[in-house]
């Protein structure tokens, strides 16, 4: 646990067992950021953790490939927001995952197989990032995925890296995505990069951890 305010913040024990959803795009930035944020291609995305995980929350993460010897292909998260103190805590605590708290609207609907969803996100009152999706995921079949991540340390980790991995299955297909990054935000280096891609993962099952 870590204490935040006056009380401290308790979270589940690793590995999480989610369900939900996520809505993903590509990015290709053309020049260094920091040096966090190198140019290369990042993925920008929003996700609804949903009843059955041991924690119900929305989340906007921004991540990019890495790779090394020790761990091989992976990525690393450079920004996240959570509307969870208990996803906060235990990301930054068991995985080195630099969460932080925001705010979130979030909308979605069906016109048989096709479906809308639009969201946002705002920190402190000023707007971090929107999207809209159009998609048909839920038709797709089930399919499984495997992944991992890499985070370098911070103060929650003693400065130490954190590795885990990712394995599941979900309904994902490409679908369309159109990001909006507001300019005063924390995003805003995004704000002018290429989109390349975008996909919905409908219905994930994922063992994290």
């Amino acid at each position: 646990m870590v204490e935040r305010s006056s009380e401290p913040v308790t979270y589940p024990a690793a590995p999480w067992q989610m369900v939900g959803s996520l809505w993903l795009s590509l990015f290709k930035v053309k020049e260094d950021v920091d040096e966090l944020r190198p140019k290369g291609v990042y993925g920008a995305a929003f996700v609804s953790y949903e009843e059955g995980s041991p924690l119900t929350y929305s989340e906007l993460l921004v991540a990019r490939p890495v790779k090394s010897d020790e761990h091989g292909r992976r990525v690393s998260i450079t920004d996240i927001w959570v509307d969870s103190p208990a996803s906060v805590a235990g990301g930054r605590e068991l995985w080195a995952i630099p969460k932080g708290l925001c705010d979130f609207t979030f909308e979605t609907g069906h016109t048989g197989p096709l479906s809308h969803t639009s969201w946002s996100a705002s920190r402190e009152r000023v707007p971090v990032a929107s999207a809209s999706f159009s998609d048909v995921s839920k038709a797709a079949p089930r399919v499984p995925f495997k992944g991992g991540t890499w985070q370098p340390g911070i103060d929650e980790t003693a400065g130490q890296h954190r590795t885990a991995t990712l394995q599941g299955s979900s309904k994902t297909l490409p679908c369309r995505g159109r990001w909006e990054f507001h300019p005063d935000g924390p995003l805003a280096w995004l704000a002018g990069a290429r989109q390349l891609a975008s996909f919905r993962m409908a219905g994930f099952r994922m063992r994290f951890g």
